[in-house]
């Protein structure tokens, strides 16, 4: 058994929660590592660990720490982040089970029905990520607003945009590889890393980039770059960002399948 935090140690919890909010994980560890480090093992506390170990892109970390939060004063959030974290490790199945159990509890639980719209999005269940999309959206709209809707034609054509504006020097490399646009990332080219890759990325190199490349190499599928359209609708609030946002992505793994660091993005000019 463990003593019910304090009230004080919940206004901590509440201020680690917003700095999650704003972005600010190194933060955030910090202090929930000092409460942890007054408070070992606390249930509530490791769901905050959790939610944090997320955040840094650590969902083996979050699921050992939910391993000791059964206790939980909040166990749809419990289950919700597992199922978030199951998510990240695309264990799709699992997922889904866990974010139907938070719902079980907490019904309007607007996180849950989000997750499970992306969920059975990945699953090709079209029917079922609408209807969670949509409830989503009636719980609170302003976080989780619906999709932009752009047609396939128009996104085609902001893809081809963003490649005819790369630099003169880096397009010429192009002319070998595909840029691919698909629907969502398929679960094969997800979990060809470990740790998977999150479901919900935006784009991808796939392939060997120029610089291991070298004069003697037997020649073999040049890869692609892929770019993922729900994924990048669902990140934008308008076209305007929408444009903005596939072509930071196109750079992006422009610059992967050339093998550039940061620095190098910025002297090719796509930085």
């Amino acid at each position: 058994m463990y003593d019910a935090l304090n009230e004080s140690e919940w206004e901590r919890v509440d201020q680690v929660w917003d700095l999650l909010d704003d972005a600010e994980i190194e933060r955030a560890r910090v202090e929930a590592n000092e409460l942890l480090r007054r408070r070992p093992r606390h249930p509530d506390l490791l769901v905050l660990d959790a939610a944090v170990a997320i955040e840094e892109g650590d969902p083996d970390r979050a699921l050992d720490a939910l391993r000791g939060a059964e206790r939980s004063a909040d166990p749809a959030l419990l289950f919700h982040l597992r199922a978030l974290a199951r998510f990240h490790r695309v264990d799709l199945e699992a997922a889904r089970v866990d974010a139907e159990k938070a719902l079980a509890v907490r019904p309007q639980l607007a996180e849950a029905h989000a997750l499970l719209s992306r969920v059975h999005e990945l699953l090709g269940h079209e029917e079922e990520a609408q209807n969670h999309m949509e409830s989503a959206f009636d719980i609170d709209a302003d976080t989780f607003p619906l999709p932009l809707e752009v047609n396939d034609e128009a996104f085609d054509q902001l893809v081809e945009k963003s490649l005819a504006e790369l630099p003169d020097a880096v397009r010429k490399h192009l002319e070998e590889i595909p840029v691919v646009v698909e629907p969502l990332p398929r679960r094969e080219l997800l979990v060809a890393e470990q740790p998977p890759l999150a479901p919900d990325l935006l784009g991808l190199f796939v392939g060997r980039h120029l610089l291991e490349r070298g004069h003697g190499d037997v020649p073999s599928g040049p890869g692609a770059i892929y770019l993922f359209r729900r994924n990048l609708l669902r990140a934008c609030r308008d076209a305007e960002e929408l444009a903005r946002e596939v072509r930071i992505t196109v750079q992006h793994e422009v610059g992967h399948y050339l093998g550039l660091d940061e620095d190098e993005l910025e002297r090719w000019g796509l930085g």
